[in-house]
């Protein structure tokens, strides 16, 4: 049988020490830095919306409850209105009946459940509709359509940043009903979100653009220069050096034990994070497919009734 070098012998072999590492090393140590402190931050952020996503989820559970409730008074009150009315007790009878039947068809509509199923049925008709037109498109169109959506992001925010600030610096001078235009600045600068599905929809046209293609070809060719290639082997022995540097630093202070319990017991069961982050990971799981053109491909599939290679298990997010 023959033996193969160990790409990291062969690289290490190749990517000896030169003049050129006293440039390329202070480089890779600020990269990883900055690598880390960036995925710190992300860390932070996914910890926040970990516990702001139940809440979310609470705000649009509450008015909900809230409906259900008022229902279930006014159902109440209707029905012992009956005893006050000239009508037989079989009439009252069936009255009640019919009333409690409706409000229970409509208790079912309004629950959370079916908000959020009417919520996905919604954004998959808005999505399937994107995708079925993006498909269609040239590359040329396909370009300038997300081209125009990456340039709507900076231009919707800075016009409701603009919008917003006009009306505060001009709330004394100017007639009141103008700082209703507040919801519409806001408007303005949540409208980014439409232009999402534009992305996932247009890019399978796009990148047969012979630009796209030529900026493929040059990410290419710089990923093959040697300095480059020497770079990344010298970030990866800089990240293996720190992890190995991070754990000989623990077990020299005595630390290991503390850091092992604040990341089982301390994280995981006082504060439930864990479980926060993967309802949390379920629930874009549940999202993500959904930006995907095989998704929206295997649904008409299944519709015409062809078969499809594309998982139809995945068709139906999970619960």
């Amino acid at each position: 049988m023959t033996d193969y070098p160990n790409p990291a012998w062969t690289d290490e072999g190749r990517f000896r020490g030169s003049l050129d590492d006293v440039i390329i090393i202070p480089l890779v140590c600020v990269a990883l830095v900055a690598n880390k402190i960036l995925h710190f931050i992300i860390s932070i952020l996914m910890r926040l919306l970990d516990y702001a996503f139940p809440f979310a989820v609470r705000i649009v559970w509450f008015p909900l409850f809230a409906a259900k409730l008022l229902g279930n008074v006014v159902v109440a009150l209707i029905s012992s209105t009956f005893r006050f009315l000239p009508l037989s007790e079989a009439k009252r009878r069936q009255w009640r009946m019919r009333i409690r039947r409706n409000w229970s068809w409509l208790r079912r509509r309004i629950s959370y459940r079916a908000f959020e199923q009417a919520v996905h049925d919604a954004f998959e008709s808005s999505m399937a509709w994107v995708f079925r037109k993006c498909r269609h498109l040239t590359p040329n169109t396909a370009l300038l359509v997300i081209l125009g959506a990456v340039l709507w992001l900076p231009i919707s925010l800075a016009a409701a940043t603009v919008m917003h600030a006009v009306l505060i610096a001009n709330v004394a001078s100017w007639p009141a009903w103008t700082q209703l235009l507040h919801p519409v600045a806001t408007i303005i600068a949540k409208s980014k979100l439409l232009v999402v599905p534009v992305y996932p929809a247009a890019w399978p046209q796009a990148k047969k653009h012979p630009f796209v293609q030529l900026v493929f070809r040059i990410c290419r060719a710089i990923q093959r220069v040697h300095a480059i290639r020497k770079i990344s082997f010298r970030y990866r022995q800089a990240e293996v050096a720190s992890i190995a540097a991070v754990e000989r630093l623990e077990r020299t202070a005595g630390l290991a034990s503390a850091v092992l319990w604040l990341r089982k017991a301390h994280v995981t069961e006082h504060f439930g994070v864990e479980k926060r982050t993967r309802k949390l990971r379920s629930f874009f799981s549940r999202w993500s497919i959904k930006f995907s053109a095989e998704y929206y491909e295997a649904k008409e599939r299944q519709a015409s009734g062809v078969p499809s290679s594309y998982d139809n298990s995945k068709l139906r997010p999970p619960r």
